[in-house]
């Protein structure tokens, strides 16, 4: 390999490396941090939560959510996750009332305080698409495919490059101690 394509090809393999390092961080590094990853999967929530955005959940004491909190619980039997608004608490009864921010009705159940996981904090715009493909089939064979083909570039060229003979090593002029 000459060295202008060696360079390039250092170039454009430590970039992706970092690119893999930062998606690792924001997809995994935050549950580190005690935060919960989850994609938007429907519009209920935009413009605060758009389809496609990555958003991450921390737990929080359920006596401290307020009127107008979005909270993120768990919807059904099934363990669907779903980010709504609270509309109403009936701390009585200990349940909060939600509804989505585009949704004109609200909620036709309402939340019990233990099925409450925590609040979003913060999301990051289109990185659920990612998300969602590198965890789930095809696109989890993919990426690992890719990864595999990655490293393998990385050190095919050490393997196959050029190989010293023994006859030009004798012809290299030794240095004197």
């Amino acid at each position: 390999m000459n060295g202008t394509v060696k360079k390039i090809w250092n170039i454009v393999s430590t970039l992706v490396v970092v690119l893999m390092v930062l998606c690792a961080i924001f997809l995994m590094g935050a549950r580190v941090m005690g935060y919960q990853v989850y994609s938007v999967v429907s519009g209920s929530m935009e413009p605060a939560f758009s389809t496609g955005n990555l958003i991450y959940v921390k737990e929080v004491d359920v006596n401290t959510i307020q009127v107008g909190d979005p909270i993120t619980f768990v919807l059904n039997e099934d363990l669907v996750i779903a980010t709504h608004r609270v509309v109403d608490i009936d701390a009585q009864n200990q349940y909060f009332y939600t509804k989505g921010d585009s949704n004109e009705n609200i909620d036709a159940s309402p939340v019990h305080f233990n099925n409450v996981i925590g609040i979003p904090h913060f999301s990051i715009p289109k990185l659920g698409y990612l998300s969602d493909f590198v965890q789930n089939p095809p696109g989890a064979y993919i990426t690992f495919g890719v990864g595999m083909v990655l490293i393998l570039l990385v050190f095919l060229p050490d393997m196959f490059g050029k190989k010293k003979h023994k006859k030009d090593e004798e012809e290299k002029p030794q240095a004197v101690a």
